[in-house]
């Protein structure tokens, strides 16, 4: 059986030296023989033969079993960014054509990348109340003003019924679903996430009407370890409620307010109403003259990835203002 990509034009990149924060594709392992076909055809001179689909990636970091890769499931309306991990064993072979600008491909297992495409991905917002301990030790919270916001937060779940909404103590998370989407799948992408930042101002009021404080959110999205299309499950019995939630956007939430609430304690930046993680906040539909680059921003610690990640901070009506109208 001959070696693929035996032509010496074609560069190599092993598992170990896969290239990095270079612009290249995915392409499930079903596509080599005709792919190879078509770049040996055009080094003989043929017209270049386009087969089969590809995926936008950057790979950031090499481990000793994954690679951490930036994935982009969306540049035509969007610039969507969702960070991943591509194991050893998903992957097949990586190369490139360098000297005729062929971009690297990396093939991987075929149910890989179809369950990258296929799979539910998740969108968080964590809204937390200000001055809750403040309120508890004045003794002015009351049972009548706590079951007021209950109602509140009811009526404002009943309109948004894609959302999950669960209170706990002076939290409330927010969790939506989207998915991507695969050619010959009946599944079609779904990511708008500034459904839940909508959400934000009436959640805002609620509280303020209903327990007088104010409230910011931390939002971010990512993959979801849990390949339910629902976003929450509960139990027959009704006394077990599941988020069907684990992976890096849930983690994410947690980290950002614990960065936000440091720098502010620092006195690195002054407090804001929404601190969104720069991924997210990148793929939001803005309105053209809006300079989303130049908007504050400020490190955090991104769990279960190398690097260091970003969270943007700003006033919800200053991003609002800057959306483009809803469809």
């Amino acid at each position: 059986m001959a070696t693929p990509f035996s032509h010496p034009e074609f560069q190599h990149h092993p598992f170990e030296d896969a290239p990095l924060n270079r612009d290249l594709y995915l392409m499930g392992e079903q596509w080599m023989p005709e792919y190879e076909a078509a770049v040996v055809g055009m080094l003989k001179g043929k017209a270049f033969q386009t087969v089969g689909y590809i995926s936008y990636a950057s790979i950031r970091r090499v481990n000793p079993n994954s690679l951490e890769i930036s994935w982009y499931p969306n540049l035509n309306d969007r610039f969507h960014e969702v960070s991943i991990l591509l194991p050893r064993e998903a992957f097949v072979i990586c190369v490139g054509c360098p000297n005729y600008d062929e971009r690297p491909h990396i093939f991987v297992k075929d149910s890989w990348l179809s369950s990258l495409h296929l799979r539910p991905y998740s969108a968080f917002a964590l809204i937390d109340a200000i001055g809750v301990r403040t309120a508890l030790r004045d003794g002015s919270l009351n049972s009548e003003s706590l079951m007021r916001l209950r109602s509140r937060i009811d009526d404002i779940a009943s309109s948004a019924t894609s959302v999950s909404f669960v209170s706990f103590a002076d939290s409330l998370l927010l969790k939506s679903n989207w998915f991507v989407g695969q050619y010959d799948s009946n599944i079609s992408y779904s990511y708008e996430p500034e459904a839940l930042i909508r959400l934000f101002p009436s959640i805002a009021d609620a509280f303020q009407r209903e327990l007088g404080m104010e409230v910011y959110a931390a939002i971010t999205q990512g993959v979801n370890e849990y390949n339910d299309s629902s976003p929450h499950h509960i139990s027959p019995s009704g006394n077990h409620i599941s988020l069907n939630s684990l992976g890096l956007p849930f983690a994410q939430l947690l980290s950002i307010d614990d960065a936000a609430r440091t720098a502010i304690r620092a006195g690195r930046h002054e407090p804001k109403e929404l601190y969104i993680d720069k991924k997210l906040f990148h793929s939001l539909h803005f309105q053209h003259d809006f300079d989303k680059i130049a908007q504050p921003k400020a490190p955090y610690s991104a769990p279960m990835f190398s690097d260091l990640d970003e969270y943007y901070y700003l006033d919800c009506d200053t991003l609002l203002s800057n959306l483009q109208p809803q469809k």
